[in-house]
């Protein structure tokens, strides 16, 4: 397949958001690798999240959409090619066919009906595009320097602050590099530095949960649970199936006396893990 693709990357093929393509992760619909601290999907990640994200769409239940994939996974090993494959709705049933011949991976119902082919012919034009981009441009060489940081987190993460530093220079708009330099600094021990990054993120990306999820966790140790709280709220509004900040957000309403909402936060926390 080549390079794996990054959520941005995915999003882009998919043409949905990159916190849609996060939140199917999340829900364990998808198991890419990780590059990093980032994802790093393959073209069998791209048909999981596509088949995924139409399901739900019809209001499959989320755990007859992992029963269907995990049983397409078992169907289709990583090793077969993908191209040629048709995947869609017979009546109830999700299946899959291959020239002549179709067969069904778990009993689902829907009305998705869309060709693997296409997502190829998607990745290829995406490819294409980025071998023809002028290496020479300022956001080309902050994305170097971003994925520069990455591969210095584990070994050298003030290495890795420089590199990101040095990417915002380049592109101040870089939100990952934002939010990376926030967590090493709260990973540090610097809760404060974090809640700082973690705004500068915010101003270019006020919609993304993730974010108002990790400045929550700084918040926390920096200024209380009532500042966090309502990160974690916000995070919840954004993406409502965000299981750990409802699991966060119950803890605190705890410790702020508020038992009814964290009553509530553990309830849907249990839901959205026990499948």
């Amino acid at each position: 397949m080549g390079r794996q693709l990054s959520t941005a990357d995915a999003a882009r093929i998919l043409r949905v958001s990159e916190g849609r393509i996060r939140e199917l992760v999340r829900s364990g619909l998808c198991r890419p690798a990780r590059d990093g601290r980032s994802y790093a999907f393959s073209f069998q990640d791209l048909v999981a999240l596509r088949t995924a994200a139409g399901l739900l769409a019809r209001s499959v239940p989320l755990a007859r959409v992992r029963r269907a994939l995990e049983a397409l996974g078992r169907e289709l090993p990583p090793e077969r090619p993908l191209s040629g494959l048709r995947i869609f709705a017979d009546g109830k049933r999700v299946a899959v066919r291959e020239g002549g011949t179709s067969w069904e991976p778990e009993t689902g119902q829907t009305l998705l009906d869309f060709g693997v082919d296409e997502l190829a012919e998607r990745v290829a034009d995406l490819r294409s595009a980025a071998a023809n981009r002028d290496r020479s441009e300022p956001k080309t060489q902050a994305e170097a320097e971003f994925e520069r940081g990455l591969d210095l987190e584990d070994d050298d993460p003030a290495a890795a602050c420089s590199a990101y530093g040095k990417a915002l220079e380049l592109d101040p708009d870089l939100v990952d590099a934002w939010v990376n330099l926030g967590r090493l600094a709260h990973q540090s021990g610097n809760a404060r530095e974090a809640v700082r990054l973690y705004h500068h993120a915010l101003e270019r990306s006020p919609e993304d949960p993730v974010i108002h999820f990790n400045l929550a966790l700084a918040l926390e140790d920096s200024r209380g649970p009532g500042p966090a709280a309502s990160h974690y709220e916000r995070a919840i509004a954004l993406d409502p199936n965000f299981a750990d900040a409802h699991y966060n957000l119950a803890g605190l309403c705890e410790t702020l006396g508020r038992k009814t909402d964290a009553l509530r936060h553990y309830s849907a926390y249990r839901k959205l893990t026990e499948g």
